[in-house]
């Protein structure tokens, strides 16, 4: 199977679907963006790896009003690894109500299946060091030059 423009245009959408579903409170429809057997792997966040929709629906609503307001999603790259499974790497930002911020790292798996793609595993990667911790950062003096 070799990836085309639809099957692109249609992975994309549904890594932006789970930031309004999410975003909207409507759970009962995460079985439109994750397969029945889906990992969740939001260990970053000291969640642990959830299995299975359900899972991930009971978590979100144990989480409450900490959940993010606004997740959005930029910067998705898309890599064929398998027939019928493809790597998708994105960036997140997450709005709390607080006003808030944070920045992740979507590593999905996404798969193809009798109801179209969907997601099989999520790891949510969350971006705390600049340089993605790889070198290290030059703190600015007092006057604000780093040395």
């Amino acid at each position: 199977m070799t990836l085309g423009a639809d099957d692109r245009a249609a992975i994309t959408e549904l890594i932006s679907l789970h930031g309004h579903l999410f975003d909207d409170g409507e759970l009962d429809r995460l079985d439109e963006l994750f397969t029945a057997d889906v990992v969740y792997d939001a260990s970053d966040f000291g969640v642990g790896s959830l299995e299975g929709v359900a899972a991930i629906r009971a978590a979100a609503l144990t989480l409450g009003a900490a959940n993010p307001v606004g997740h959005h999603v930029t910067n998705v790259v898309l890599t064929e690894i398998a027939d019928g499974q493809v790597r998708a790497r994105s960036k997140g930002i997450s709005i709390m109500a607080g006003g808030t911020c944070g920045s992740v790292t979507y590593d999905d798996v996404i798969s193809y299946g009798d109801q179209g793609w969907r997601m099989s595993h999520r790891k949510i990667i969350a971006r705390r060091t600049p340089l993605g911790g790889r070198h290290a950062i030059s703190q600015p003096d007092e006057s604000g030059h780093t040395g």
